[in-house]
């Protein structure tokens, strides 16, 4: 590959990690994982409620993987709520997965900062090494493309199988019952989606032409050179 077009082309990789992994930092502490509404089905029943009458009984909220707030509602007005995952929600929520996911987008920034200083290394050096070089890409890519889709997986298992916003709806209510109504993806896991799918840019240096373990030409010169003494 002529050196201006592996430059380019390893650059233009750098940055989009780059910008992938401030991303998905901006995704880890933003609340705007989750849009959900939820309705209160006690209140409703108690006073037989039906037709437009049944929107004093829908409540929303929006989270994310740290915090959140919404607004309940059961024919009283509106009651406005905040919450935090850690330690308010910790006997409501299914722990383990929850940590996992924040564990995997942990090592998606990680690995992806990385990704950004071997895609340079790669632009401006001369990586013979394994590692360091186009492998060590591929590599990065992959584990980061993985630990994306593990993320978007378990985020989503929680919230649907194991009923999360439902859970945090009628968290701390004895006397109210909440049922979830609808929720939609909001930005952040939309920017999860978006590097999972950026994560695998390092194949597209591979389809360029750009072999792995290919010598420069200087390198094989002096091989011949070095053979012709002997």
């Amino acid at each position: 590959m002529p050196s201006q077009q592996k430059k380019v082309i390893f650059c233009m990789a750098g940055m989009l990690s780059f910008v992938c992994a401030l991303g998905a930092v901006a995704a880890l502490g933003t609340p705007l994982w989750i849009k959900a509404t939820f309705f209160c089905k006690t209140g409703a029943l108690l006073v037989n409620a039906s037709g437009q009458e049944l929107d004093k009984f829908m409540g929303e909220m929006q989270y994310g993987l740290f915090h959140g707030e919404g607004v309940r509602q059961c024919g009283l007005g509106a009651r406005p709520f905040r919450f935090s995952f850690f330690p308010d929600l910790l006997k409501a929520i299914p722990v383990s997965i929850h940590v996992n996911v924040i564990l995997f987008s942990t090592i998606l920034i990680v690995l992806t900062l990385v990704g950004t200083a071997f895609f340079m290394y790669n632009a401006f050096g001369k990586p013979f090494e394994t590692l360091h070089g186009p492998l060590g890409l591929y590599l990065l890519s992959f584990i980061s493309g993985s630990c994306g889709c593990l993320v978007m997986i378990l985020f989503a298992s929680e919230v649907k199988i194991h009923r999360l916003s439902e859970k945090i709806a009628n968290y701390k209510e004895g006397t109210y019952a909440y049922k979830t109504q609808s929720e939609k993806y909001t930005t952040s896991f939309w920017v999860v989606f978006i590097c999972f799918f950026v994560h695998f840019n390092g194949l597209l240096i591979r389809f360029a032409g750009f072999q792995p373990f290919a010598k420069s030409k200087d390198t094989e010169t002096t091989n011949v050179a070095a053979d012709l003494m002997y």
